[in-house]
């Protein structure tokens, strides 16, 4: 079976500085997130040197650092499997995310600082550029980055760090929903009802904002997912 798609490999910015293990990592990973490599598809490390272009020991370190992610897995003697989507994961994901996410809001809404807000502002004028034009990918981007940098204005490194490992996590179910035609434009309003929040310190309000954003996801992931 030929689990290889149409579509090149995605080639993400910023990693020409990498080790060809991490670049190899970064261009793999990308491809399952966007599905490129699909769910449950079945696969080998020569598939992979082929789809790369990169040599076969730093794919190797790729595959072993994707296999502890748990985006592969090692199937004996048949080679490898891109992990398929388990609903029952990422339930259990999102569960986490609400709790963490809605006190790092609120330590958000008291600590950010001007130079906080006003990288968080310039990355909602990039998400609604590509709202506008639908780019799922960058939108799934931005969207990481916007958390991110809500987890830095937190000034609580142990929780941005729990976070990050979540939101890395997420990402195949985020392609999934920004795929959805409305979800983009309901992210994008979303992320500005909470970024508005944020600037006003309304601590419990930015809570609650990003536990109906954190709702908004599974909703529309459920939608999807459920037979």
């Amino acid at each position: 079976m030929n689990i290889l798609t149409d579509a090149p490999p995605t080639r993400p910015p910023d990693v020409s500085a990498a080790s060809l293990a991490d670049r190899a990592y970064a261009l793999i990973q990308r491809d399952i997130i966007t599905m490129r490599l699909k769910p449950g598809a079945a696969l080998n490390e020569a598939d992979l040197v082929a789809r790369t272009g990169i040599g076969r020991t730093p794919v190797h370190q790729a595959v072993h650092r994707l296999v502890l992610e748990g985006l592969l897995s090692v199937m004996p003697r048949k080679g490898l499997m891109v992990q398929p989507l388990s609903l029952d994961d990422i339930v259990a994901v999102i569960d986490v995310r609400r709790i963490n996410e809605a006190h790092c809001a609120a330590l958000a809404a008291r600590h950010a600082s001007p130079d906080d807000l006003a990288r968080m502002a310039a990355l909602l004028d990039d998400g609604q550029a590509c709202a506008d034009r639908h780019d799922v990918e960058s939108m799934m981007d931005l969207d990481r980055a916007f958390h991110q940098a809500i987890g830095a204005a937190a000034r609580n490194p142990v929780l941005a760090d729990i976070l990050r490992g979540l939101h890395e996590r997420s990402l195949r179910f985020w392609f999934v929903t920004l795929s959805e035609p409305h979800h983009l434009a309901d992210v994008q309003r979303e992320h500005r009802e909470l970024f508005e929040r944020l600037a006003a310190r309304d601590a419990d309000g930015a809570r609650a904002a990003i536990e109906r954003h954190i709702d908004s996801f599974r909703v529309t992931l459920l939608q999807h997912l459920r037979p």
